[in-house]
């Protein structure tokens, strides 16, 4: 990226200029999208027609390594009334579709009502946009994920390359600007908000929206605005220890909305040796891998969904259930959902793939995605819920079911169930219990070294927790 220089308006004669008569034809050269994002932050900044910007040297567009292509910096006066400190403002642009000629996102998402991944970031403050422009956003990019307001993102590392206690994310609507309607799709602008580990972790036991909640009521961890002060060294929870208590109980009445994970995991069926043909990991056509179909990967899309809604049914959706126009129209469609596979254009026809009851596994999963069991367990299962692992470095899924879910292909009866390489596991509310307290440890995993094992002989279920080296070897 280029360093901070001013030129975060439209270029003289454009889109929010002077009338003149040339300046139509400067309107219809100015990109429409850029132009919606614009004309937000004039009507939030009407003072500040220039304000500081970083921008790529050589656009993504054009083989560049910077996914977005502007960072507007706008100085904020906060709100002395709401006790909101004067801060620095941080636009994105480039996320959404801001040219509609397909040379960044999908033509197709016109139809669609959302503008590429329909989301801009905003940070408050602190937050280095150098370390997210260059990280988070290509992670973004290349992952085709997209956000939602109360999501976190688990980084492990100070957001202004400090020594700071805030390394983690969590993502919020900006308070301030209002979604835009653009030829592309609305946009809507989220919010970067940063928190501790401790915070992060209260989050994902409970929910994001729940924690977010807290931060607005202490005034140093965020307040009302939810800005981010990268100075601030103590955790909602210690600043008001009865913070704490109100998490706790949130987590024993509602559990954890936290529906699924992206992660380094696997499994295997120890019913057959692996090299066997009819292995459901590895069922082949020719020379070609099995991968996930679209419609195994819009189920366990649609399983992430619906954990995210509290008070919803338990609910896995029937496999075979259609989509318009290949879009869940339950939700607001985007290019690539997070668990959404790089090849959903299945390989092998659903039909072809059956399910297969399976009588022994082995899962393994990193330690931090093995902490997050007892959550699984806890915070889901023992809810009547379900939680979704996906791997990020292949087309694997395992997926645990409590008796109350509906439409999962696992049963009492055959409690582990595989099509393809989707797993689920049906466990039961007694097993469960026991499973809490033989992975007791699994809640300190910095006492314990790795490659930690457990078994439940009589299960005939196996859990290992493995460095992540041994998923980074595609031979694992």
């Amino acid at each position: 990226m280029e360093g901070v220089r001013p030129g975060g308006g439209p270029p003289a004669g454009g889109p929010g200029s002077g009338s003149g008569s040339g300046s139509g034809s400067f309107t219809s050269l100015f990109p429409p999208g850029l132009h919606g994002i614009y004309g937000e932050c004039r009507r939030l900044y009407p003072d500040q027609p220039n304000p500081l910007q970083v921008t790529a040297i050589l656009k993504y567009w054009l083989g560049g390594p910077d996914p977005l292509d502007y960072v507007s910096m706008y100085r904020n006066v906060g709100n002395p009334a709401l006790n909101v400190p004067e801060h620095w403002h941080y636009v994105s642009f480039g996320l959404s579709d801001l040219y509609g000629d397909n040379r960044v996102h999908d033509l197709f998402l016109l139809v669609c009502g959302t503008s590429s991944f329909g989301f801009e970031g905003t940070s408050e403050k602190g937050i280095s946009w150098q370390t997210l422009q260059t990280k988070y956003f290509m992670l973004l990019f290349l992952a085709e994920n997209t956000f939602c307001s109360g999501d976190h993102v688990s980084w492990h590392s100070p957001l202004d390359n400090s020594e700071s206690r805030i390394q983690h994310m969590l993502l919020t609507e900006d308070p301030q600007m209002q979604p835009v309607q653009t030829p592309f799709g609305v946009v809507t602008f989220l919010q970067i908000v940063g928190v501790c580990t401790e915070e992060l972790h209260a989050a994902q036991q409970w929910n994001g929206q729940g924690i977010l909640e807290l931060l607005r009521t202490v005034p140093v961890a965020g307040g009302p605005w939810l800005i981010t002060d990268m100075r601030r060294g103590e955790t909602i929870f210690e600043i008001d220890p009865h913070l704490q208590e109100r998490v706790d109980k949130g987590i024993e009445t509602d559990g954890s909305n936290l529906s699924g994970v992206s992660a380094k995991c696997a499994w295997d069926d120890l019913s057959r040796p692996p090299e066997d043909d009819e292995d459901s990991r590895s069922i082949c056509i020719g020379t070609q891998p099995r991968r996930l179909s679209g419609k195994d990967t819009e189920q366990i899309r649609e399983t992430l969904r619906r954990g995210l809604e509290i008070n919803s049914k338990p609910v896995l959706p029937p496999i075979n259930s259609q989509r318009q126009n290949g879009l869940n129209h339950d939700r607001a469609p985007s290019r690539k959902d997070s668990l959404e596979s790089e090849s959903s254009a299945a390989i092998i026809p659903h039909e072809l793939i059956r399910t297969r009851q399976l009588e022994s596994v082995h899962l393994k999963f990193n330690q931090e995605s093995g902490a997050l069991i007892p959550l699984c367990l806890r915070g889901r299962l023992l809810h009547g819920r379900h939680f979704t692992y996906k791997s990020i470095t292949g087309d694997t899924a395992i997926t645990f079911v409590s008796t109350g879910v509906e439409g999962a292909f696992a049963t009492e009866e055959h409690p582990y169930a595989a099509h393809g390489p989707w797993l689920q596991i049906l466990l039961t509310e007694e097993f469960v219990e026991r499973m809490l307290e033989d992975l007791e440890d699994l809640n300190s995993p910095e006492e314990f070294k790795l490659p930690k094992e457990y078994s439940w002989p009589e299960k005939k279920l196996k859990v290992s927790i493995l460095p992540d080296a041994v998923f980074d070897n595609p031979l694992h």
